[in-house]
């Protein structure tokens, strides 16, 4: 049995409805378990005990979400040399690009050592006012329907051991 960790932060929503549907997807494949955790209550231990890893954040001021940062930084020390060459995929929720906040999070991939397997995913709900920003999300069905695909695929591919 393979194990995918789902790791997310949400605020508004937006990010929990992306990561539940690629957890809800990823459940589908025989010979998979996933565990679906907020950042902050993920920690080394949950990244050891995993086989591959899929990471969804919201972009905040054109960055990655703080609590995201938090929980790689628990983790950095404790799963060095230890994750090599896992496989990964990432998420973002973004309200205008989200670029940056992809950037941010396979530079700490490669830090970890972690294998891409999937080009990173980028949801924008065009979110520009303080109003909008601040309002809870409601992400769309085809743009969920990616997530599941990615979640679907990251289970899929962990199950036959393509990766």
């Amino acid at each position: 049995m393979k194990t995918l960790l789902i790791v997310y932060h949400s605020l508004t929503g937006g990010t929990c409805q992306m990561a539940e549907a690629a957890a809800e997807a990823a459940r589908a494949e025989p010979g998979v378990t996933v565990r679906l955790l907020s950042a902050p209550q993920a920690g080394p231990r949950d990244v050891l005990a995993a086989d591959g890893y899929l990471f969804a954040t919201p972009e905040n001021l054109a960055a990655m979400a703080g609590l995201m940062k938090d929980f790689f930084d628990r983790c950095y020390y404790p799963v060095l040399e230890r994750v090599n060459g896992r496989p990964y995929a990432t998420m973002i929720c973004a309200g205008s690009d989200g670029s940056n906040a992809l950037r941010q999070l396979e530079r700490i991939a490669t830090g970890w050592r972690l294998k891409p397997v999937a080009p990173g995913l980028i949801v924008c709900t065009h979110a520009q006012t303080p109003e909008r920003i601040l309002a809870p999300k409601t992400i769309e069905a085809h743009d969920l329907a990616r997530c599941a695909e990615l979640g679907a695929g990251l289970a899929a591919g962990l199950a036959t051991g393509v990766f």
